[in-house]
């Protein structure tokens, strides 16, 4: 039983004793041959081959006897059963590198004769590194023996015919399966041909009835848009006659709106002016407000570093004081050991004393020692005393110190909710500010459009008082007219008016003051005056619209001879369509002699 580990062309570099290194694609398989016949044994197969060469054959069987020699020659440190898996991993490992132009892993095939025909070769799997070339294995391999090769060809000759008749049924089976779909998908083409046709008539037919469909659709939407044009231009006429009287209406308000403009805009500047003045002084408070913050801030820094000090001060005090009290519990100690002695001492002199009869030489040898004793204890009294008044200074000088550094702290507390204050009440300030800035230039937008508006309305103005002088023009020459007719009826009689009615026509009026069409020529593009004399004087609307014949009976009634003696002149000094316009400028002329 045979088991195939690895079949792949790797990459070997070929080198004999003759020739030089050279690269050739040389395949390698491994197979494990497992064998229980008559005893269990293990053998692994490595054989090279070359595609392009058949007779190419190289064997090596290696045992698992044969392993404990190649073990102990190239001192490798594993077993039989994981050498085959790591000599695949070297291998692979020799496959990725072998597209680099210096591969670190590589395979040699080494031949110690002039050329590769019947003598041992050797496979060398080495890594290059920057010391040298390291064989990680070499294997000797022995090129095969006609049987041997007779033998391999024999087995490449089997596998390709069985590679053969797979690959034969397979194509069998893929003709079987491609055949039924073809047939299937020409049986549906033939169906969808016909429905094709179909499809193709009914589509024909159905856009012909659309296009007469359409035909008939456009022609009716023709008509519906020549409807609507007409009334379009009906509504047009309408529109633009009623605009022309809003236009007026618009006039007179403009002069009301420029005079309220003037003093907005008074109002304005002097806002302006006010809002300038409080901008100054809130700069000058912010600059101030950031000098008293700066000052602040070095106050606190200060301040900051003064506490800093103290606090070393107050930690070194502390450290003075514990050394101290640890010095005054070793005196006391010290004094109550002495009071120990002293009482050991009197304890001794009572003995003393009452054996004074027989030891009254050592007496005065003990009175030495307990004056010195004595001596010892005021002295240490003394320090003890010395020491509790500089414990006393020094708690004092603490207390000091803590009392200080509390009332630092405080002040530090207290110059920072300053400081706070004081950045808030900036802040405040400068957002006061940008909205100040903000409402100086909505005003001064506000302005640009209020002088905008402004002079649009005063070249409006202009080319009103342009009309008015026009129409004051032909009030005079109305004027002019009216005593010159005054004149003559004093001199003369009804009866003679009709040859002066024509000197009149030809002779005193003069021709630059009417157009061709008999209008006087002062009045520039036609301005309406009705509108003027209606806003100006409430007459009543049917002394101008109900005709010259109207205007004329109601001017009579009004005026009496004067007015009567003019419109008797009228049809005979000027033609038929200059009269509607010479009956407003009589109603005028009657208002202007009743103010």
């Amino acid at each position: 039983m045979t088991e195939l580990l690895l079949n792949k062309r790797l990459q070997v570099f070929v080198k004999n004793r003759d020739t030089d290194e050279r690269r050739s694609f040389i395949r390698i398989s491994i197979e494990l041959q497992l064998s229980s016949n008559p005893i269990h044994r293990k053998d692994l197969v490595v054989r090279l081959t070359d595609d392009t060469d058949l007779y190419f054959l190289y064997n090596l069987v290696i045992s698992e006897e044969d392993f404990q020699s190649l073990k102990v020659q190239q001192g490798l440190l594993i077993d039989f059963t994981s050498f085959p898996q790591k000599f695949i991993d070297l291998l692979e490992q020799c496959i990725s590198e072998q597209d680099k132009e210096n591969p670190r892993f590589l395979l040699q095939l080494t031949s110690a004769s002039s050329a590769f025909d019947h003598s041992p070769s050797n496979l060398n799997i080495v890594e290059t590194n920057a010391f040298k070339h390291l064989t990680h294995l070499s294997l000797k391999l022995l090129p095969g023996s006609d049987t041997d090769i007779k033998k391999y060809l024999a087995i490449c000759l089997s596998t390709v015919k069985e590679e053969k008749q797979q690959l034969e049924q397979k194509l069998r089976k893929t003709e079987d399966d491609l055949t039924r779909p073809l047939n299937y998908a020409q049986q549906t083409l033939s169906e969808k041909s016909r429905e094709l046709d179909k499809l193709r008539s009914e589509w024909t037919s159905q856009t012909t009835s659309l296009s007469s469909r359409h035909i008939q659709d456009l022609s009716a939407e023709r008509e519906q848009a020549l409807e609507t044009q007409a009334r379009l231009q009906q509504q047009n006429e309408q529109l633009r006659q009623e605009l022309e009287s809003s236009h007026h209406r618009s006039t007179q308000q403009l002069q009301t709106k420029v005079s309220e403009l003037d003093t907005a805009n008074r109002e304005l500047n002097d806002k302006k002016y006010k809002s300038d003045s409080i901008i100054r002084d809130l700069k000058a408070k912010l600059a101030s407000l950031e000098e008293e913050c700066q000052r602040s801030k070095q106050q606190v820094l200060s301040l900051r570093r003064e506490n800093s000090t103290l606090d070393t001060e107050c930690h070194e005090k502390e450290r003075l004081l514990n050394q101290l009290q640890t010095r005054v519990a070793v005196l006391e100690q010290e004094i109550k050991d002495k009071e120990q002695l002293v009482l050991r001492t009197r304890e001794v002199l009572e003995a003393t004393q009452q054996q004074k009869n027989s030891v009254e030489g050592n007496v005065e040898s003990k009175q030495v020692q307990i004056g010195k004793l004595e001596a010892t204890v005021k002295s240490l009294s003394e320090e003890l005393i010395k020491a509790n008044g500089i414990i006393k200074k020094l708690q004092g000088d603490l207390k000091a110190l803590v009392g200080k550094i509390k009332l630092k702290n405080t002040v530090t507390v207290s110059q920072e909710k300053i400081l706070q204050e004081t950045t808030e009440k900036l802040q405040r300030e400068q957002l006061e500010l940008q909205d100040a800035q903000q409402r100086l230039r909505q005003k001064e937008e506000e302005v640009t459009k209020l002088k905008e508006q402004l002079d649009a309305t005063v070249q409006k103005l202009d080319e009103s008082r342009e009309v008015l002088k026009t129409n004051e023009n032909v009030i005079t020459w109305l004027n002019k007219q009216l005593n010159e007719n005054q004149f003559s009826e004093k001199q003369e009689t009804l009866g003679v008016f009709e040859t002066p009615a024509a000197g009149l026509r030809t002779g005193s009026v003069p021709h630059s003051m009417f157009d061709s069409k008999g209008f006087p020529s002062s009045l520039g593009q036609g301005f309406p005056i009705t509108s003027t004399i209606n806003s100006k004087y409430p007459l009543p609307l049917s002394c101008v619209s109900s005709g010259p014949r109207s205007v004329l009976s109601a001017h009579n009634q009004m005026s009496g001879p004067k007015a009567g003696l003019i419109i008797s002149l009228m049809p005979s000094l000027f033609p038929l369509h200059f009269i509607n316009f010479f009956s407003e400028f009589a109603c005028l002329y009657y208002i202007l002699c009743s103010h």
